[in-house]
């Protein structure tokens, strides 16, 4: 049987996507709006997608779809549920990030921790030329090493992060939660992550569990110096609460690769933050040319592994 495969966003995926090697007829598209979906996968077998949402109504509509191969991690953009009861199957990307993702948390630590921002400022301002000494302080600078990160996500990502942290000399608490849970992992309450961290670094899913994670009472709860990083998933910080934090100096700064709607829109309330201690970037932390390659790779690898019957990275 010829597989119809069509890619509804594909330039979300910066690299060069080889072809399947089995039968195949193929369609791809740069980008696709949420009323163009069903229409473009009328005669679609497989679909690949990266962050394009994918709801019930939109699946009751597509009998022919048999496989979703997602080119991400993340899978809250489609209707498990809805999958499951067409018969549908889901996979994903797995692993590929493990260096691009924790390198990303640690570039925005970095970059607080030591007023990077503030410091860049002051040399375009001047301030270094005036200044009577071979240097000039005007911003505390910390070291990463002997402080604590906690890690809320023991999976590659959270796990690679705590290799460079310890590196750094930084004590690391991974956060419990509810299963599965990695084996050989030591966990810690999530309580106690609040409490103890000098920063704390998301890399867990958003489910509905997970979702607002983090809000007003749980940012009261950590330390006034805590740096909390989000290179995971929009939804996961209550962003409003978010805002107070650092407007209140609940804590001392974020690093945000994700937000709740992405694109946002002009309006978004993070794009207003205007702040020293605040670092926003437009969902990168996994794009990395290496990452890409690896990423592409699999990708098709998922594929070619479904139609062979195999079941590699399913989901369901």
């Amino acid at each position: 049987m010829s597989q119809h495969i069509v890619f509804l966003d594909r330039d979300s995926v910066r690299t060069e996507v080889h072809r399947p090697s089995f039968k195949h007829t193929y369609k791809e598209y740069s980008n696709t709006l949420s009323d163009q979906v069903v229409s473009r996968l009328q005669h679609a077998t497989i679909v690949i997608i990266c962050k394009i949402s994918l709801n019930e109504k939109m699946l009751a509509q597509l009998p022919k779809l048999k496989l979703i191969a997602i080119a991400a991690t993340g899978y809250d953009c489609i209707d498990i549920l809805a999958c499951q009861r067409y018969g549908i199957a889901v996979i994903n990307i797995r692993n590929y990030a493990t260096h691009a993702v924790p390198e990303h948390v640690f570039m925005m630590v970095l970059a607080l921790r030591r007023n990077l921002l503030l410091y860049r400022q002051d040399v375009e301002d001047g301030m270094w030329q005036k200044s009577e000494h071979f240097c000039f302080l005007g911003h505390s600078i910390n070291d990463l090493f002997g402080s604590t990160i906690g890690i809320i996500g023991e999976g590659e990502t959270g796990k690679g992060t705590a290799k460079i942290a310890r590196a750094f000399g930084m004590h690391v608490l991974f956060s419990d939660h509810a299963s599965p849970k990695k084996k050989n992992v030591k966990l810690t309450s999530f309580e106690q992550i609040l409490i103890k961290s000098d920063v704390i670094s998301l890399h867990c899913p958003l489910t509905t569990t997970t979702r607002d994670l983090i809000g007003i009472n749980e940012l009261r709860k950590m330390k006034r110096n805590v740096l909390l990083i989000n290179t995971a998933r929009g939804g996961l910080v209550n962003e409003e609460a978010l805002i107070h934090a650092l407007d209140e100096g609940l804590i001392a700064g974020a690093g945000f690769d994700v937000i709740t709607n992405e694109p946002p829109t002009n309006d978004h309330p993070l794009l207003r933050v205007s702040r020293s201690n605040f670092i926003l970037t437009p969902h990168i932390a996994w794009a990395s040319d290496e990452a890409l390659r690896i990423l592409a790779t699999q990708l098709i690898s998922n594929i070619e592994a479904w139609v062979a019957g195999n079941q590699y990275n399913l989901i369901v």
